[in-house]
C-alpha cells in the first residue's frame, strides 16, 4: 500500500513535470523507441523559462523540437549519438557529437568522476509491477546509469511500454514526478533486402559457424545475413540491438543458444528497435536478458562468448583497412556505436570473426566504396588494427595481420569492377603494390 501511495502522489501533468528543470542545467533523455515525447514536448514548450540547458542522450527518435529553430540559447544538445532528429543542428554547429564507445557511455555520468554528470534524467518505463519495480522495456543502453546517477529523476510511465527482465528495473521510491501515458512506440521497418545485400549476407553466412554467437546491427544487409543462415544450427545472440530479424530467426528454429558459452539459451542485448511484434514477442519473455550498455557491449565480456561473430556497416573503407562509418567527410552522420566495441570482442573470443560489411559502391554505382584514401575530415571509427574481414558484394577481404601491399590487393578484388583500375592505379603510384 506504501507503495501505491507513494506513486500516486507522484503522479503529474508533463508541464508539471518538467518545470522542476531550471536554466543551466544538464539532462539526460532516454532514446531509442523509449524517445519520452510527451515530456520531451513539454520541455521545449517550456523554453521561455530556460537557457543554458544541456540535452543529452544517445540516439533520438522522430522531430526533435528541442533542436528547433528558436531553441538557440535555451537548449543544447549533447549528442552521444547523431541521428535524423539532431543531425543538422550538429553539422550547423548547434550542437555538440561526442565520438565514445558506446560501452564507455555510462562511466560519464559517474557524479564523481563522470565527464558529464546530470542533474536530471527523463526516462520511459512500464508500469510498475507489484513490488513496485519498473522496468526500463525497450531500453536499457545508458538509462540505467543515467537514472541511478542523476540527481533527480522524472519517469514517464508507458502502460504500452513492454516489460523487459534482466538488469533492467528501478523503484518507484527512485522517481521524483511520474507522468502516466498511454501511447504506442515508435516502430522501426526495414525494406526487403536488394540484391546487393542478399549477395553481401550470402558471403556473411558462409563466414558463420554452427554454434556462434551473434551481434547484428539492422537494415537490410544484417535481415539478408540473417535469412542466408537459415541452414544453420545453434545459433545465439550477444548484442546491442534486437530486431525483428532476431525474432524470426528464434521462430524458425536456428536461433537458440543453446551452444553460447556466456548467458546460454538467452538473447542478451541492451536495446530493441523495430515492430509492435517485436515489443510484444519480448513482453514478459525471459528468453530475453536486457543489460546496461557498459555489460552488454564491454570487449571483455564480449569476447566470453566462443565464436562471437560481429557485423557491421561502414560509410568506407580505405586501401589499408581504416573505416570510417560515423562521418561523411566532416559531416557527422551517426557515431562510434558499439562498432569497435563488439570487433574487439570478437577478436579476442575464441573462434570469433568481426566482420564489416558494405555495398562496393553508392549513388547507382558512381561512388566507391572501397577508396583509395578516406575523405578529408572523415574520422577513422575502426582502426586498420582492428579489422580482420571486408565484405561487399563481391566477396570477402580477410586483412587480419597482412601487410599493406596485401591488404590494398584483397580489398582493390572485391571492389566494384568499375573502380577496380582506379584504385588499382592509385595504389601503384603510391607503391603499395
Amino acid at each position: 500500500m506504501k507503495m501505491i501511495e507513494s506513486y500516486k502522489s507522484k503522479l503529474c501533468t508533463p508541464e508539471e513535470a518538467v518545470s522542476v528543470i531550471k536554466s543551466g542545467t544538464r539532462v539526460y533523455v532516454s532514446g531509442n523507441a523509449a524517445t519520452p515525447y510527451p515530456l520531451v514536448r513539454a520541455l521545449a514548450e517550456n523554453k521561455d523559462q530556460l537557457e543554458d540547458v544541456d540535452v543529452v542522450h544517445v540516439l533520438l527518435l522522430g522531430d526533435d523540437p528541442l533542436s528547433q529553430p528558436g531553441m538557440e540559447g535555451h537548449f543544447r544538445h549533447k549528442s552521444l549519438f547523431v541521428g535524423p532528429a539532431d543531425r543538422k543542428a550538429v553539422n550547423e554547429g548547434k550542437a555538440d557529437y561526442f565520438p565514445i564507445f558506446l560501452y564507455e557511455i555510462p562511466q560519464l555520468f559517474n557524479p564523481d568522476s563522470g565527464t558529464l554528470p546530470l542533474d536530471v534524467a527523463i526516462i520511459q518505463t512500464s508500469p510498475p509491477d507489484t513490488h513496485g519495480f519498473l522496468s526500463y522495456g525497450v531500453e536499457n543502453l545508458a538509462t540505467k546509469a543515467a537514472a541511478e546517477n542523476a540527481k533527480m529523476l522524472i519517469v514517464q510511465v508507458n502502460d504500452k511500454m513492454p516489460r523487459t527482465l534482466g538488469d533492467c528495473f528501478i523503484h518507484v521510491s527512485k522517481a521524483f514526478r511520474i507522468v502516466e501515458t498511454s501511447e504506442d512506440l515508435p516502430e522501426l521497418s526495414i525494406a526487403p533486402p536488394s540484391d546487393v545485400e542478399r549477395k553481401i549476407g550470402a558471403y556473411i553466412a558462409d563466414l558463420v559457424e554452427d554454434g556462434s554467437t551473434l551481434q547484428l546491427g539492422i537494415g537490410g544487409i544484417p535481415n539478408a545475413a540473417l535469412s542466408a543462415m537459415e541452414n544453420k544450427k545453434d545459433l545465439g545472440i550477444h548484442t546491442e540491438m534486437v530486431s525483428d530479424g532476431i525474432t524470426e530467426g528464434i521462430e524458425k528454429g536456428f536461433i537458440s543458444g543453446a551452444k553460447k558459452s556466456l548467458h546460454p539459451g538467452k538473447i542478451v542485448a541492451t536495446f530493441l528497435l523495430g515492430t509492435k511484434s517485436l515489443y510484444e514477442f519480448a513482453h514478459n519473455n525471459p528468453l530475453f536478458e536486457m543489460h546496461p550498455v557498459d555489460y552488454t557491449n564491454d570487449p571483455f565480456i564480449v569476447g566470453q562468448n566462443n565464436k562471437m561473430t560481429a557485423i557491421n556497416s561502414a560509410i568506407e573503407v580505405d586501401l589499408s583497412g581504416q573505416v570510417c562509418s560515423d562521418s561523411i567527410g566532416y559531416k557527422i552522420y551517426s557515431g562510434f556505436g558499439g562498432q569497435v566495441d563488439f570487433i574487439r570482442g570478437a577478436a579476442r573470443s575464441r573462434g570469433g570473426k568481426p566482420i564489416i560489411a558494405l555495398p562496393s559502391t553508392t549513388k547507382n554505382d558512381t561512388i566507391t566504396k572501397i577508396v583509395p584514401h578516406l575523405k578529408e575530415g572523415a574520422g577513422v571509427v575502426t582502426s586498420r588494427g582492428d579489422v580482420h574481414y571486408v565484405v561487399t558484394e563481391y566477396g570477402v577481404a580477410y586483412l587480419h595481420g597482412k601487410s599493406l601491399r596485401r591488404r590494398a590487393e584483397a580489398l582493390i578484388k572485391i571492389a566494384h569492377p568499375n573502380f577496380r583500375d582506379e584504385l588499382t592505379f592509385f595504389a601503384k603510384k603510391q607503391q603499395l603494390i
